[in-house]
């Protein structure tokens, strides 16, 4: 496996360690997973780690658990989210995630979005994967194809190739070398590439079955697509889905959100996503811009809902970005 043999990084040093010691650490990196054991030894051999480098992250889980499972519950208390690109570096791992099934083996790699529910299973037997934590909104926002969540690459598959060609680059660029920026953008659009859909999102909305659950992931998907257009609303959603406003609202509620909360925290989540890159890169633009940019119209307001949803100005995050980086010089 190409980042095993290019890079320190990514250990294989594994021992046993407390249950609770291993959960801290995935929910600290992965966000709200919920681990099983296959009995009540109540340790986990491996590790779940966290690796910065090139300005982008990854998590580096090793196990030998039952399962480990994410629930619309564990999905309502993450403000951040993901899509979480896996590549099988050891074992083999079961994966039921967006209506599909899959079973990864070492070189295969797959698509995962942190918003909809997970499970991985393991059934004891040890497990070793590498996961790329990519900015969800703007792998959505700023794609100008269709890609797929779900869909396994073998690993002979040449994009298979060229994604682990690209990780090991990655492993091995410091965040100040001159050419990051232009490494992450190119890993976005690779990943983009490897997983393009082979066919529409949108096409078949006139087929799907008048039940809430089917008209709400296609809501996630039109959201998604159509984030930054100032046309955007319920009005417009029930409008492509061939339904009333009325129902569409009853959907949301019966979610506990309305629709216009659900595509301003979106937004917002994209511009969050924006901000990070001003940290990272010069000549980037300003956060009026970013604003702006997202679909926001009034910059008073985005600062407030932006300070309600993440306990922070946006100035405050772009300062802390630049302290960070007087404190490494």
């Amino acid at each position: 496996m190409e980042p095993l043999n290019t890079t320190s990084l990514v250990k294989r040093e594994f021992s046993a360690q407390p249950y609770d010691s291993f959960r801290h650490d995935l929910r600290s990196i992965c966000g709200s997973f919920n681990p099983h054991l296959v009995d009540k030894d109540d340790t986990v051999y491996g590790a779940a780690r966290r690796i910065d480098v090139c300005g982008m992250e990854f998590a580096h889980i090793s196990n030998d658990l039952d399962y480990v499972r994410r629930d619309w519950d564990d999905i309502r208390q993450d403000a951040a989210e993901h899509l979480f690109l896996i590549m099988q570096i050891e074992g083999s791992c079961g994966l039921e995630h967006s209506g599909q099934q899959n079973v990864l083996d070492v070189g295969e790699c797959i698509l995962v979005d942190s918003t909809r529910p997970t499970t991985f299973y393991f059934n004891g037997r040890f497990s070793n994967h590498l996961s790329l934590h990519l900015p969800r909104q703007l792998m959505y926002t700023e794609s100008k194809v269709d890609f797929d969540i779900a869909r396994k690459l073998l690993a002979d598959d040449p994009m298979a190739l060229m994604l682990r060609a690209l990780i090991a680059k990655i492993m091995t660029t410091p965040e100040t070398q001159s050419g990051a920026p232009h490494l992450r953008e190119l890993m976005y659009n690779a990943t983009r590439q490897a997983f393009l859909s082979t066919g529409t999102r949108e096409e078949p909305l006139h087929a799907l079955p008048d039940c809430a659950t089917k008209r709400m992931q296609m809501v996630d998907l039109l959201i998604d697509r159509h984030l930054t257009e100032s046309d955007l609303s319920a009005r417009w959603l029930a409008t492509r889905l061939g339904v009333s406003i009325r129902t569409l609202q009853q959907d949301f509620q019966g979610m506990g959100v309305t629709c216009t909360t659900v595509i301003r925290d979106r937004r917002l989540r994209f511009a969050r996503q924006k901000i990070e890159q001003l940290k990272t890169e010069k000549n980037c633009g300003t956060i009026a811009e970013v604003a702006y940019s997202a679909g926001f119209n009034d910059i008073s307001y985005f600062n407030r809902s932006f300070k309600e949803l993440f306990d922070c100005a946006p100035t405050d995050l772009l300062k802390s970005g630049s302290q960070e980086k007087a404190d490494k010089s």
